[in-house]
């Protein structure tokens, strides 16, 4: 009988969604793709289990930087002529120490540092790994989403010394990319084989990585375009003034969104569509985002999910680098928005 006053409940307003109680957590997506693949060895189970450590160990630091006197300048600046953060030596530190700790890299690059990272032991392992230890800093200070981005080759010549010419294959060599966005949340996505990409979020409560978005696919087209406007008047290339003037043009706009940060701005161009790009100016005539830990991984994350990345001249990933740091110029995101800019590149030839 029903209590006056009383909210009555029974057991068919109960709806449980038995995906809210069956976690995939990234140890066992990993696990289980290894089981699948014949002669896997577990070498990337213990290189992400590394990674995914050093991601939770930054996202970390990150969410209590106000409070632990992390945030400003540690002085100096970085090869890149940068000024260099607290965090930034942080999460370089961190990324450094579980690459090490792992035995199975062999060759590290990292922006921070100028020269590679070769471990004298041949038995460390076989696979080189690029790193951005802490994207977008410049904007930690403000709360924005940062992020770090990584890419993983295997050595030209597995169990010999690392040299700096397993650091400069092409992107097309890439055997596993991913990025982590430290934000409202914290999301690990992370591409193997360049065949799909899947996302990971990070429960605090559980302290794991949980699968929250499997086989992630970019839109065909999106309403968005993403760059900074600022520097338009100093944009080499004439036909990406032409697009952005097109894209603003009725009758139907695209909407403009930037926020300064790579991984948070080609992470929403994952998800939503549309374009992120980057381009060379009189300033960085070669462009400003960095091949090997920027523009590398982040083309093979966007073209696993079915999207691509170009120059406008050539596909990003058919670079053969020739300089650890070396730069370029990016446009990535949706296919039909991609290719769009690439017909006005096609125009400008005739």
């Amino acid at each position: 009988q029903q209590v006056p006053g009383h909210l009555e409940i029974t057991m068919s307003d109960f709806k449980i969604n038995t995906d809210d109680t069956d976690h995939i957590t990234l140890t066992r997506w990993l696990l289980g793709r290894q089981k699948h693949i014949e002669g896997a060895t577990g070498d990337f189970t213990y290189i992400l289990a590394s990674v995914q450590l050093a991601c939770k160990v930054v996202a970390g630091a990150v969410r209590k930087s106000g409070i632990a006197h992390l945030m400003g300048l540690a002085g100096g600046e970085n090869v890149q002529g940068e000024e260099v953060k607290k965090l930034d030596l942080v999460a370089n530190d961190t990324f450094i120490n579980a690459m090490r700790a792992s035995r199975m890299i062999n060759v590290m690059v990292s922006e921070e540092d100028e020269q590679p990272i070769l471990e004298d032991d041949v038995k460390q392992g076989k696979y080189v790994i690029t790193f951005d230890p802490l994207d977008g800093s410049s904007n930690i200070d403000c709360g924005v989403s940062v992020g770090t981005i990584f890419g993983i080759w295997e050595q030209l010549e597995p169990g010999t010394k690392g040299s700096i010419k397993d650091a400069l294959q092409s992107g097309r060599q890439m055997v596993a990319a991913g990025y982590c966005m430290y934000g409202s949340f914290t999301e690990l996505v992370l591409s193997i084989g360049g065949t799909s990409v899947q996302g990971f979020t990070l429960d605090p409560a559980l302290g794991e990585f949980i699968l929250t978005r499997p086989c992630i696919k970019i839109p065909q087209k999106g309403k968005i375009y993403s760059c900074n406007e600022g520097n338009q008047s100093m944009w080499l290339d004439d036909e990406l003034r032409t697009y952005v003037t097109n894209k603003r043009s009725p009758p139907n706009p695209y909407s403009a969104r930037y926020v300064g940060s790579m991984v948070a701005d080609v992470h929403r161009t994952l998800l939503y569509g549309g374009m992120f790009m980057y381009p060379a100016d009189s300033k960085s005539k070669s462009g400003k985002l960095r091949l090997l830990y920027e523009g590398f991984p982040m083309a093979y994350i966007c073209e696993a999910a079915g999207g691509k990345a170009t120059t406008g001249r050539e596909d990003v990933l058919d670079i053969v680098p020739t300089d650890i740091h070396q730069r370029t110029p990016i446009i990535l995101g949706s296919p039909g928005d991609v290719d769009d800019v690439l017909a006005l590149y096609a125009q400008s030839k005739k």
